[in-house]
């Protein structure tokens, strides 16, 4: 028999965690989260190996060789933060830097957001909800500014705006600027160039278009974003995020690995996969399916009476569609509605669209006819 020493009385296990896990099935049709397909779910259920077992090493390798693919770039320093979108752009910046932040939607708000707890002077460059910005504008702000690094988001998912990039590259360069870019939810279903375009840091997440889990946000710099990183003049503030361990723990420093931290194996296998269906299907392939996907849901809602809050046809993002709340609704209604008759998300606006669309998103393994069909 077991003696027990202590006096000591234990509270009782709580009665929730002694029921069944219970996951409803539905619909991801909102901005992400999307629907994992079941090559995916597999991935994610193998049996843990190592964060630093040899094959483990295999494996982050490939993922960043699909990065470099999904993103059209050979930059060396090239990798998946062990964390969502955020966690990507918290690696980029200095305390000290002047930071120039292009706005028209949340996640223009929540970079500046970043930049100013990190210490950076922040500088705004602002556009209403629903529009992007020109190259003029950007260069006044530029010339005005004369900031070290400038932010703007390519697929602005909380207005459904896609930003054209062309020239930006070249505008930024000429002002002795490095551009940063939020691809979160265009990677993958919508025309991206890191390379061509001159973005110099280009970040995004796993849980969008490559339909893996959330968790791991795919990064990579160019060799002048790298110099300016490893040349810093103030130590990162998190250890978690500091570039020259990760850079060694991705094999990027050509130096023998070591232990930083426990990556997300689990999330490294469905990522992998997630990059090797979008190498399978090839990039123009998937930029064609969901920009098609995308132009019939328009047709669709179009046909319902419903309005498309971008005005501008090419400024639509494929992935993520916005709708203006029809007039005497509460968008609220609307989605507990799908979600409550027929287990299909959709949501409503985030930051400054809050209260003014309704969002569908049509990502990866959802971007197909039926779920147009249906939602």
């Amino acid at each position: 028999s077991v003696r027990i020493m202590s006096s000591l009385v234990t509270i009782p296990p709580p009665p929730v965690l002694l029921q069944p896990l219970n996951v409803p099935h539905r619909v991801m049709l909102g901005p992400g989260p999307s629907n994992n397909p079941p090559r995916i779910q597999a991935a994610g259920g193998l049996q843990l190996i190592g964060h630093m077992h040899p094959e483990m090493f295999q494996i982050m390798d490939d993922i960043k060789q699909g990065i470099q693919y999904a993103f059209q770039t050979k930059n060396n320093l090239t990798l998946a933060v062990s964390g969502s979108g955020h966690c990507a752009m918290e690696t980029v910046v200095e305390k000290g830097d002047i930071v120039l932040i292009a706005v028209k939607g949340i996640w223009g708000e929540r970079a500046a957001d970043i930049a100013g707890r990190i210490g950076a002077d922040v500088r705004y460059l602002s556009k209403p909800v629903g529009e992007a910005f020109t190259l003029t504008e950007v260069e006044k702000a530029l010339a005005e500014h004369k900031p070290s690094l400038f932010f703007i988001t390519h697929g602005e998912s909380s207005s459904g705006v896609l930003q054209p990039l062309d020239g930006m590259g070249d505008l930024c360069h000429r002002y002795n600027c490095l551009l940063l870019v939020d691809s979160v939810a265009s990677l993958g279903g919508a025309p991206l160039y890191m390379d061509k375009q001159g973005i110099d840091i280009l970040y995004s997440g796993s849980q969008k278009v490559l339909n893996a889990p959330p968790g791991t946000a795919p990064i990579s710099f160019s060799e002048s974003a790298s110099k300016k990183i490893f040349s810093r003049k103030t130590k990162p503030p998190s250890l978690y995020l500091d570039l020259k361990w990760l850079a060694n723990y991705w094999g990027c420093d050509g130096k023998p690995r070591i232990y930083h931290h426990t990556g997300p194996v689990t999330n490294y296998f469905s990522l992998r996969e997630g990059l090797a269906i979008l190498a399978e299907q090839g990039l123009e392939c998937s930029w064609a399916r969901h920009r098609e996907n995308a132009l019939k849901l328009h047709k669709g809602l179009e046909e319902l009476g419903l309005k498309l809050f971008v005005k501008d046809p090419e400024l639509r993002l494929p992935t993520v569609t916005t709708i203006s709340v029809p007039i005497g609704y509460e968008w609220k209604d609307i989605t507990t509605y799908m979600m409550k008759n027929h287990d299909i998300e959709i949501t409503g606006g985030l930051g400054p669209s809050t209260g003014k669309v309704l969002r569908i998103g049509l990502m990866g393994y959802n971007s197909t006819q039926p779920n147009i069909d249906r939602v």
